[in-house]
């Protein structure tokens, strides 16, 4: 947790392009901002200008309008410039955002008095490496995922651990996952439910075929290296984004990242337990009214 924070001069806002919402919210944002005397540029989560600015350096704050999928994609693009990113919640779950929509205006005001903090939390670094090359490598917020392809047979994936062979799941696919990603993924296929704060890395198996069921929880330092054992189709995919085919004998090297993710937060550091109970007892994606 960080609580002495620098004061605000420049500040990115982002916004889902296929939230309409989010794209009204900008203006307002936009002029707030000026009102204030900081400097401000806007856009879609997408535009190059946009990641350009972040690369340009000189980036106070990093304000990211929709659901949780815009703050993986704030989070892999601010990241690497420790770029502290505030989420304001267009979306459904909102796990990652700190704030409703409606609200959006009071927490700024908080935000630029400074009566906030920033929480780190832990990312992974994961390769894709065939015969000793590298082929892709990326940072990960929630979690990367191998698995099956477009067949419906169990793949067969060798997982060792720091060097040592665990074992090899017979399964639909195996989640490798911090504990950000422990309430996504991991959580739908029976993982356990982490503290944000927490520097572990997590491995759930989804639909194990006589498999080890148990989800397993790691130190930090350790690297996970799961390799493709079956001539059928597999694919890797980072955070439900990026998709990449896997071939026999492939391997997905799994590891902690150099970099954190920042999230500005104005609620006390007991949110996460707060937020947690009332998501669960409401589930917005599966149309729940209760």
């Amino acid at each position: 947790m960080e609580t002495t924070l620098p004061a605000i001069k420049r500040v990115i806002i982002a916004a889902h392009p296929d939230v309409p919402e989010a794209l009204a919210l900008v203006d307002g944002i936009g002029r707030f901002l000026t009102e204030h005397g900081i400097n401000e540029s806007h856009g879609k989560i997408y535009d190059p200008g946009i990641r350009q600015a972040v690369r340009d350096g000189g980036v106070d704050l990093f304000i990211a309008l929709g659901g949780d999928g815009t703050m993986l994609r704030a989070g892999h693009l601010c990241a690497p410039y420790k770029i502290p990113i505030l989420g304001i919640n267009l979306g459904r779950f909102g796990f990652l955002t700190t704030v409703q929509s409606e609200n959006w205006k009071s927490t700024l005001e908080q935000v630029v008095a400074g009566d906030c903090w920033h929480e780190r939390r832990m990312m992974l670094h994961t390769e894709h490496q065939r015969q000793n090359e590298t082929l892709g490598a990326w940072e990960v917020v929630n979690e990367c995922f191998v698995g099956r392809g477009d067949t419906m047979r169990p793949v067969h994936l060798v997982t060792e651990i720091d060097d040592y062979v665990l074992t090899t799941y017979v399964a639909d696919g195996l989640i490798v996952a911090t504990a950000t990603g422990s309430t996504a993924y991991a959580l739908a296929a029976g993982g356990p439910i982490l503290p944000p704060q927490l520097r572990n890395i997590l491995i759930v198996p989804v639909a194990p075929h006589l498999s080890v069921e148990r989800a397993v929880v790691l130190d930090e330092n350790s690297s996970v290296r799961v390799t493709i054992d079956s001539k059928h189709a597999a694919v890797l995919t980072i955070d439900g984004q990026v998709s990449t085919p896997l071939q026999y004998g492939d391997q997905v090297v799994v590891s902690a990242s150099d970099h954190n993710v920042k999230f500005v937060r104005v609620q006390s550091p007991d949110y996460f337990y707060r937020n947690l109970t009332s998501r669960m007892s409401k589930n917005p994606s599966a149309g729940a009214s209760t």
